[in-house]
């Protein structure tokens, strides 16, 4: 059968069964089920107006049911038994944690999740605010929402080629390598990449600190209560914030100390602990174009009112920017927040295109797909979906319970 036809044919049956079955199903409510006539007509008609709804969600309810929630029953079903198909109860998840992969997997996933929210987020939320103080600003973000468009294959490609090495006697197709070999150890060295790197770590830093103090400020305030729950909350965070800083200390140190291999091509996703970080600048390019629409979107409802009583109160752009738009869109910031770090949670197509888990940059998906399709290890791989889901169902959670929120 020619596949056009097929297309078209598989459109008329399923949009011609869809009709059918609405008409069809409310033709045996109101006729059969539920006849408007007789004494007790209105009974029938408050009856049938009851049921009806249901007949519109019984298809997409049976469809949630086969395609959603019986994959879930029957992975954690197949992840209690072993390669061989024998019942090993919890024997896979013990063997996966004992695994040296499946913990390298676990600390890039929380790397990761530190990073490319964060990143993304800033970077849309710093995108969506400069383009509404230019003219061209729709063009600038047409350009900078246009990754979107392209597969997470497609940027893998891209990007891979931007990392590519060869000899140094060779000319270089990577465009990170031929700027590389530009630097020789002279004063542009020093100032692309001794001070400038400096600044912005040190910029981070100090920026991951006052976070952390203001998640904590309040837990220090005797006069100032709070729920149990939300205190923990917040000393966690802080202690995130804490680690963080520690982190982009040991970065700031290495800045001035570390010895660069000036005039030689570097293999840079072979480097272990950066190449993640090559590897997190593909999904932060591709999902900085998704936070700038949504944050854009709401910087503009912000009311006029509150920025022209801050003008008017001496403010400068900065404070009008942190004290008053930021807090008045915190709640599309953090939905937007957590729909990346779901992302960042499944990422496996960009990881899987430019290393392979290879060299130190394995995450949970890749694991998984390794084990599923590679070993054929049904129960292990199944294992490594329960906790991926275990991850992510928490986040989906209090981003649907967030959304709804706001909404009232």
């Amino acid at each position: 059968m020619n596949p056009a036809f097929q297309a078209l044919l598989v459109i008329a049956v399923g949009v011609g069964g869809c009709v059918g079955y609405f008409y069809l199903s409310n033709l045996f409510l109101d006729k059969v089920l539920f006849p408007a006539r007789g004494p007790q007509a209105g009974r029938n008609i408050n009856r049938a107006n009851a049921v009806r709804p249901w007949l519109f969600l019984f298809p997409a309810m049976v469809l949630l049911c086969l395609y959603l929630a019986y994959p879930v029953f029957a992975t954690f079903w197949l992840s209690l038994h072993g390669k061989d198909g024998s019942f090993v109860g919890a024997g896979n998840y013990t063997a996966m944690f004992q695994e040296p992969k499946f913990g390298e997997s676990l600390r890039n996933n929380m790397l990761w999740l530190v990073v490319v929210p964060a990143a993304a987020t800033g970077f849309g939320l710093l995108a969506a605010q400069l383009t509404d103080r230019i003219k061209w600003g729709n063009i600038a973000k047409s350009l900078i929402f246009m990754p979107m468009a392209i597969s997470f294959v497609g940027a893998s490609v891209i990007f891979k080629l931007v990392y590519d090495s060869r000899d140094a006697a060779v000319a270089q197709i990577g465009l990170l390598n031929a700027l590389w070999l530009k630097f020789e150890g002279g004063i542009w060295s020093v100032l692309f990449l001794r001070v400038l790197p400096a600044v912005l770590v040190g910029g981070l830093l100090l920026a991951v600190l006052w976070g952390g103090w203001l998640l904590l400020r309040p837990v220090l305030d005797a006069r100032r209560q709070e729920k149990a729950l939300i205190k923990a909350g917040r000393v966690l965070g802080g202690l995130v914030a804490l680690v963080i800083a520690f982190e982009l200390g040991v970065w700031l140190l290495g800045v001035f100390t570390n010895v660069l291999p000036y005039g030689r091509p570097q293999a840079w996703l072979q480097i272990p602990f950066w190449n993640s970080f090559f590897l997190m600048a593909v999904l932060i390019w591709i999902q900085t174009g998704f936070a700038m629409v949504i944050l854009s979107a709401a910087l503009r409802g912000v009311p006029e009112d509150t920025i022209e009583a801050a003008i008017l109160d001496g403010a400068n752009p900065f404070q009008i920017f942190f004290k008053v738009k930021v807090p008045q869109i915190m709640g599309t910031i953090v939905v937007v927040w957590t729909t990346i770090t779901i992302t960042v949670l499944k990422v496996f197509d960009i990881v899987l295109a430019m290393t392979n888990g290879q060299w130190e940059t394995q995450v949970l998906a890749n694991y998984m797909y390794d084990k599923l399709f590679r070993s054929l290890d049904w129960g292990m791989g199944s294992a490594a979906a329960m906790v991926i889901m275990a991850l992510v169902t928490p986040i989906l959670i209090w981003n649907v319970w967030n959304a709804r929120k706001e909404m009232r």
